[in-house]
Protein backbone atom coordinates (compact mmCIF):
# COMPACT_ATOMS: atom_id res chain seq x y z
CA UNK A 1 0.00 0.00 0.00
CA UNK A 2 3.14 2.47 0.53
CA UNK A 3 3.51 2.27 -2.93
CA UNK A 4 0.46 3.49 -4.12
CA UNK A 5 1.27 7.10 -3.59
CA UNK A 6 4.23 7.15 -6.11
CA UNK A 7 3.48 9.29 -8.96
CA UNK A 8 -0.11 10.57 -7.94
CA UNK A 9 0.51 14.29 -8.37
CA UNK A 10 1.48 15.08 -4.28
CA UNK A 11 3.67 17.91 -5.44
CA UNK A 12 4.41 21.64 -4.71
CA UNK A 13 2.99 21.67 -8.93
CA UNK A 14 0.14 20.11 -8.59
CA UNK A 15 -1.05 21.45 -5.12
CA UNK A 16 -0.58 24.38 -6.32
CA UNK A 17 -1.93 24.13 -9.85
CA UNK A 18 -5.04 22.40 -8.47
CA UNK A 19 -5.51 25.33 -5.71
CA UNK A 20 -5.95 27.78 -8.20
CA UNK A 21 -8.15 25.86 -10.48
CA UNK A 22 -10.64 25.15 -7.72
CA UNK A 23 -10.27 28.92 -6.65
CA UNK A 24 -11.34 29.51 -10.33
CA UNK A 25 -14.79 27.15 -10.35
CA UNK A 26 -15.85 28.51 -7.19
CA UNK A 27 -15.66 32.04 -8.42
CA UNK A 28 -17.10 30.62 -11.65
CA UNK A 29 -20.01 29.40 -9.75
CA UNK A 30 -20.81 32.39 -7.87
CA UNK A 31 -20.71 34.50 -10.70
CA UNK A 32 -23.13 31.73 -12.15
CA UNK A 33 -25.48 32.30 -9.83
CA UNK A 34 -25.16 35.95 -9.48
CA UNK A 35 -25.68 35.97 -13.18
CA UNK A 36 -22.59 37.79 -14.03
CA UNK A 37 -20.98 36.54 -17.68
CA UNK A 38 -18.01 38.53 -16.89
CA UNK A 39 -17.47 36.90 -13.72
CA UNK A 40 -18.35 33.71 -14.76
CA UNK A 41 -15.66 33.71 -17.71
CA UNK A 42 -13.01 35.40 -15.45
CA UNK A 43 -13.49 32.47 -13.20
CA UNK A 44 -13.05 30.24 -16.19
CA UNK A 45 -9.68 32.33 -16.54
CA UNK A 46 -8.58 31.52 -13.27
CA UNK A 47 -8.96 28.08 -13.42
CA UNK A 48 -7.18 28.38 -17.15
CA UNK A 49 -3.95 30.14 -15.18
CA UNK A 50 -3.95 27.34 -12.45
CA UNK A 51 -3.23 24.39 -15.32
CA UNK A 52 -0.85 27.43 -16.70
CA UNK A 53 1.25 27.67 -13.36
CA UNK A 54 1.09 23.68 -12.40
CA UNK A 55 2.93 23.00 -15.77
CA UNK A 56 5.12 25.93 -15.43
CA UNK A 57 5.95 25.01 -11.70
CA UNK A 58 6.22 21.34 -12.99
CA UNK A 59 8.65 22.60 -16.17
CA UNK A 60 11.00 24.68 -12.86
CA UNK A 61 11.30 20.90 -11.26
CA UNK A 62 8.31 21.19 -8.79
CA UNK A 63 6.62 18.39 -10.20
CA UNK A 64 7.03 14.56 -10.05
CA UNK A 65 10.17 13.30 -10.89
CA UNK A 66 10.43 10.74 -13.67
CA UNK A 67 11.35 7.71 -12.84
CA UNK A 68 15.14 6.59 -14.90
CA UNK A 69 15.47 2.74 -15.61
CA UNK A 70 18.18 2.68 -12.78
CA UNK A 71 15.70 3.86 -10.51
CA UNK A 72 13.19 1.87 -12.10
CA UNK A 73 15.67 -2.12 -11.65
CA UNK A 74 16.79 -0.78 -7.85
CA UNK A 75 13.09 -0.47 -6.45
CA UNK A 76 12.27 -3.93 -8.48
CA UNK A 77 15.28 -5.77 -6.91
CA UNK A 78 14.70 -3.99 -3.39
CA UNK A 79 10.94 -5.85 -4.07
CA UNK A 80 11.74 -9.27 -4.55
CA UNK A 81 14.56 -8.63 -2.24
CA UNK A 82 11.05 -8.21 0.98
CA UNK A 83 9.67 -10.34 -0.36
CA UNK A 84 11.88 -13.02 -0.16
CA UNK A 85 12.72 -11.93 3.27
CA UNK A 86 8.88 -12.63 3.89
CA UNK A 87 8.67 -16.00 1.87
CA UNK A 88 11.95 -16.99 4.24
CA UNK A 89 10.21 -15.88 7.81
CA UNK A 90 7.42 -18.21 6.77
CA UNK A 91 5.10 -15.32 5.22
CA UNK A 92 2.69 -15.24 2.89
Amino acid sequence: MSGSAHGHGHTPAAWTGVSIAFIGFCVSGLFMVAANPLGFWGGIAITLIGGVVGMGMKAAGLGAVKETPERKHAREQAGRIAAERVAAQGGV
